[in-house]
């Protein structure tokens, strides 16, 4: 099964001042991303706000981001739902319409607090897209699972044939790298924390991987990896520590999902509101926001539209 070599985006959910889904600017944030060596797209997750949408809203954003994305541009479709067979009929439309392959994070109700529960999840949402591959998507802080991510592997390997990996999302760097070493990496470990890229690649990871801050600082965090590979420490270095000051600048303002949205109108890609129950930045803070991110110099390195 292919590997994911290179930063996929969790890309936000446009939505009209009323709430409503906007579909109109995803050809431009597709072509934002790539501008800026994005390989793909993760969409409908959390960044995406995707427990806030109707399976319908879900799958029309699928369609729009499959029609829009170039053949070489990855689209995975996050299906994860509290309903399986929700989850399964929505993996079921992702192959159908040619995604690249789907992914599903542990519901956040109910909580699993077995592997093996946790393997049935997975198994049962997987087989809606059996010719996709599939990849968990491991961020306990939101669904408070913090089942070890080694026993997931060792427990579908041979019982779910198109397990892909695990989209890592936690900052066990100890573990995240034991998964990676699983039977001679035989497993896809997409990097998910943004802030420790370059860890992870000094143990030999992150060569893929799924990021939010990618959306508006991706050409920093693809330039991490590009200046790893060219054996620049120095530059690799000096561009964690950027994406870090970023990341600072974000949870001051109800981190990515809100924050970094809002950052989307200030580089010039306006993607609405957030949904409820999320708290909406203010005008006023908005103004701090640009603020602070011009203290750092982000608008001098931030994504930038194709000329």
């Amino acid at each position: 099964m292919e590997k994911i070599k290179g930063l996929i985006n969790a890309p936000f959910t446009p939505f009209y001042s009323n709430g409503e889904v906007n579909y109109q600017p995803i050809e431009k944030y597709i072509k934002l991303l790539i501008n800026n060596g994005l390989k793909g797209v993760f969409i409908n997750g959390s960044s995406g706000e995707g427990y806030m949408l109707t399976d319908e809203e879900r799958m029309r954003l699928a369609e729009k981001w499959v029609e829009y994305s170039p053949k070489d541009f990855k689209v995975i479709v996050h299906v994860g739902s509290t309903c399986v067979k929700s989850s399964q009929v929505l993996a079921q439309h992702a192959q159908q319409i040619g995604a690249f392959g789907i992914g599903a994070m542990a519901s956040p109700f109910p909580k699993v607090g077995r592997i093996e529960e946790l393997v049935k999840y997975c198994e049962e949402i997987a087989s809606g897209a059996p010719s996709l591959p599939f990849y968990f998507y491991h961020i306990p802080a939101f669904n408070g699972v913090y089942l070890s991510m080694l026993a997931l592997l060792q427990a579908v390997d041979g019982r779910i044939d198109n397990f892909a990996g695990i989209k890592y999302t936690y900052q066990s760097l100890y573990e995240y790298n034991q998964c990676r070493l699983y039977k001679n990496g035989k497993y896809d470990m997409l990097h998910g924390q943004d802030e420790t890229i370059l860890p992870c690649l000094a143990m030999g990871g992150a060569q893929g991987g799924i990021g939010g801050t990618t959306n508006y600082n991706g050409r920093n965090l693809v330039g991490i990896i590009q200046a790893w590979e060219k054996g620049d420490l120095e530059k690799a270095r000096e561009l964690q520590n950027f994406s870090q000051e970023v990341i600072n600048v974000i949870v001051k303002y109800r981190g990515n999902i809100v924050g970094g949205k809002r950052i989307m109108k200030l580089i010039g890609l306006d993607l609405g509101p957030n949904r409820t129950p999320f708290q909406n930045i203010t005008d006023q803070e908005e103004q701090q926001l640009k603020k602070d991110l011009e203290a750092i110099n982000f608008f001098e390195r931030c994504n930038k539209f194709p000329q």
